[in-house]
């Protein structure tokens, strides 16, 4: 009978295990600064993008979050349904359909951006400001690295 090397427990050594277990304490706690605006972090951050990119498609924006289109438009059917965003039919590729902020959407936004500094606050002093800068630092290098 052959022997088997022992290995050791995933949990000990899996870095997606250990990104995923942070990003939903992360999420948690922006999600409780949002939540008095009815939003998730992940709906926030959907306003924050469309309210910098108008009329972006939706391949386009997920492109841009590293994020699957069908998840996207299922992040994005809540929005819609509370009127904050719409799809529009783009004029230039009648196939093709843009995202935009409704004007609740642009007021929703502007509302939940203090309760989101206030959760950038918490983080930056439960991590120490010093380490949140190395942290977006070594998170941006690792998507790049990650990305080719």
């Amino acid at each position: 009978m052959a022997t088997q090397e022992a290995l050791p427990p995933i949990s000990f050594g899996c870095t997606c295990l250990r990104l995923r277990k942070t990003a939903r304490r992360v999420s948690q706690i922006y999600d409780s600064y949002v939540e008095p605006h009815g939003l998730t972090i992940t709906q926030f951050g959907l306003l924050a993008h469309l309210r910098a990119l108008p009329a972006i498609s939706v391949g386009a924006l997920a492109e841009k979050l590293v994020m699957d289109p069908t998840t996207l438009t299922r992040n994005l059917r809540p929005l819609e349904k509370k009127g904050l965003v719409v799809f529009r039919t783009d004029p230039h590729d009648r196939r093709s359909r843009a995202l935009h902020l409704t004007a609740a959407g642009r007021d929703t936004f502007r509302a939940a951006r203090t309760a989101w500094a206030k959760a950038q606050r918490h983080m930056e002093e439960a991590l120490g400001n010093a380490d949140v800068g190395v942290l977006h630092k070594a998170l941006e290098g690792a998507l790049e690295r990650l990305s080719k």
